[in-house]
């Protein structure tokens, strides 16, 4: 059910926008078809030149676009691969981010520990985030406002997990499946009597 969902957003997710605004007649003199959801020269231009253009003067890919009844659940149909996580993501720099909202709502991404501190100096009231879901209970339950959030996903001294010799150092943002990997080994390497508030936590998650 997402996957039309992915299809739809990933035609906003180009920055060549030059494949989205020329003219049909130009796509058709130059030969290249641009498919709305790869921005790329698309497998099916042929059969859509013959077969003219839309009602509304637009053409799209009839091939990735093809209806499929709703009663084919067993996916046996769709011959696309799944899709990855986009590798340029993967790739990119991250950048501290400073957005602002409707109503002077404000919203920090910092990438440094210090940045943190110095936010929370300046607004005391501050949210630090990181899941994000307590936020939305007590928006909704409790009736709690916040003009400042401070996202600390992307802090690298609150994403480690180090294993020492009087206990576990975890960041706040460490991530719980990497806890729970952690949390694995440390009772398979350890006596029993000192791993117990491991498995309690492991059983917990």
């Amino acid at each position: 059910g997402y996957r039309p969902i992915i299809d739809a957003f990933r035609l906003f997710a180009k920055t060549d926008d030059s494949a989205y605004t020329k003219s049909s007649s130009a796509i058709i003199k130059t030969g290249d078809f641009i498919c709305p959801s790869t921005g790329k020269p698309c497998s099916c231009g042929a059969s859509i030149a013959n077969e003219g253009p839309s009602p509304t003067g637009s053409r799209t890919c009839g091939y990735r676009y093809k209806q499929i009844s709703y009663s084919e659940i067993n996916g046996s149909s769709y011959s696309e691969k799944e899709l990855i996580f986009p590798p340029e993501l993967l790739l990119r720099i991250n950048m501290p981010l400073n957005l602002c909202g409707f109503g002077g709502l404000k919203w920090y991404r910092p990438l440094r520990l210090q940045h943190v501190l110095d936010l929370k100096s300046c607004y005391p009231e501050a949210k630090l985030v990181v899941g994000n879901s307590e936020v939305g209970i007590e928006m909704n339950m409790k009736n709690a406002q916040y003009p400042v959030l401070i996202s600390v996903t992307h802090v690298p001294e609150l994403n480690v997990l180090n294993v020492e010799e009087n206990g576990l150092k975890i960041g706040a943002s460490v991530r719980l499946t990497k806890l729970q990997q952690i949390l694995r080994k440390v009772i398979s390497e350890h006596d029993g009597h000192k791993t117990s508030s491991c498995k309690a936590i492991l059983e917990q998650l």
